[in-house]
């Protein structure tokens, strides 16, 4: 029965824990009236455990491009409904991106260069802003220390800074995690 709320890339099957997520969002579907219709059409590519330290944990669906708005029209809902399923973890939405190389070449019928949604930079700026979804961000530093380190400051809206000020370390491990940045999260006033 999950198995309509997963398709994996190329027809592979699910592991466990995906099929476990997949399991969550059907139930959802099934009991949530206010979701239903909307959760109709929609389905993930992949589920992924990430480790945040001090022993908690955060789910990152990935969630296909194409269907990125119609999940993020739902997104503050669903994700109440799975943390309640997944007692104890953060659940964030990202969509599945691709990133093509410098040497990209284009087949002979379509010439040009590679489309900048494709760059690394583009794609793990969509991915931040993905990650705190709800929350606008309103500006980024990036601080290069003494020693060679870069660490991205994020500015966020600060209207917003009562509901997101508990999840920011886990953006922060999950961002981490995903691009092999450091980032802090910051609320601009």
């Amino acid at each position: 029965m999950s198995n309509q709320k997963i398709k994996k890339a190329g027809g592979a099957e699910p592991d466990e824990f995906e099929t476990q997520v997949a399991d969550a969002i059907q139930q959802v579907e099934m009991t949530s009236t206010e979701l239903k219709a909307s959760l109709r059409d929609l389905h993930i590519t992949a589920a992924k455990e990430v480790e945040c330290g001090a022993g908690r944990k955060a789910i990152v669906i990935y969630v296909p491009y194409k269907l990125q708005r119609p999940f993020q029209k739902i997104q503050a809902r669903l994700v109440r409904e799975l943390e309640k399923k997944f007692s104890g973890r953060h659940v964030l939405i990202v969509a599945q991106r691709n990133i093509l190389g410098k040497s990209y070449a284009r087949s002979q019928k379509t010439k040009g260069l590679r489309p900048r949604s494709r760059t690394l930079t583009a794609v793990q700026d969509a991915i931040l802003e993905d990650i705190v979804y709800p929350t606008e961000i309103t500006g980024k530093r990036t601080r290069c220390k003494v020693d060679g380190r870069r660490i991205l400051k994020v500015y966020l809206d600060g209207r917003d800074q009562a509901n997101v000020e508990g999840r920011t370390d886990t953006y922060a491990a999950v961002y981490g995690k995903l691009t092999n940045k450091q980032v802090s999260f910051h609320f601009s006033s």
